[in-house]
């Protein structure tokens, strides 16, 4: 399974200052990815090495924030005092996802600031609000040239640290427990709340490591 991307929620008002520092300690620039109108958030993306990306992504004072999935859960990790939001795997073909889940995915898309409408569709967001360790899915329905990964540079995810269980991860994935992600490690450790905890990035500087 590809890791696609990777959430960092910011609390409300901070989504500035939150993107300079993680960008700052990367040592790396994020660039403005726009709006989601559908589901009332906004973000940043830094494009990484390996077909991946970091976004930084806030909630709107709008109401599809409260309407959508996405948005809603934005405004609670806000709320919470922000932090790592969820991990998000690409799939090929979202049927089999929506077969097991019993529902459809819903469209997504956002305009960035060069006017590029960039779409795509997504699950599993009503499982990560449940049971923050899963990830949810995505299909890109634009083309690869577009991915917010596109021009990454020298910065890459090295390890996921995650709370929650293996075996129940690995049922949702349907990929083994030991190595979940074809392009990153995965370790699971012990925390107060269920999810994604941390992440080791590999850059220039050496491992840098967020929290």
């Amino acid at each position: 399974m590809r890791l696609d991307h990777v959430s960092y929620a910011a609390p409300s008002g901070h989504l500035a200052d939150v993107v300079q520092r993680i960008g700052a300690a990367l040592g790396a620039a994020f660039t403005d990815g726009g709006l989601h109108p559908r589901f009332g958030t906004r973000n940043f993306v830094l494009p990484l090495a390996g077909g991946t990306y970091l976004e930084v992504v806030g909630a709107l004072d709008h109401p599809a924030v409260d309407r959508a999935p996405f948005g809603q859960a934005v405004k609670a990790r806000a709320a919470d005092g922000g932090g790592w939001l969820g991990w998000v795997v690409a799939v090929d073909d979202l049927t089999p996802v929506e077969v097991r889940l019993g529902r459809l995915a819903v469209e997504g898309h956002r305009v960035r600031p060069d006017g590029f409408d960039l779409r795509w569709r997504q699950i599993g967001v009503l499982d990560l609000i449940d049971d923050p360790q899963l990830p949810f899915f995505v299909r890109w329905d634009s083309a690869p040239s577009e991915h917010p990964s596109a021009g990454g540079g020298t910065v890459a995810i090295e390890r996921l640290e995650i709370c929650g269980d293996p075996a129940t991860v690995s049922a949702w994935l349907g990929e083994p427990a030991d190595h979940p992600l074809d392009d990153a490690s995965v370790e699971w450790v012990e925390a107060e709340d269920p999810g994604l905890v941390a992440i080791s990035f590999r850059t220039p500087r050496g491992t840098v490591r967020i929290d």
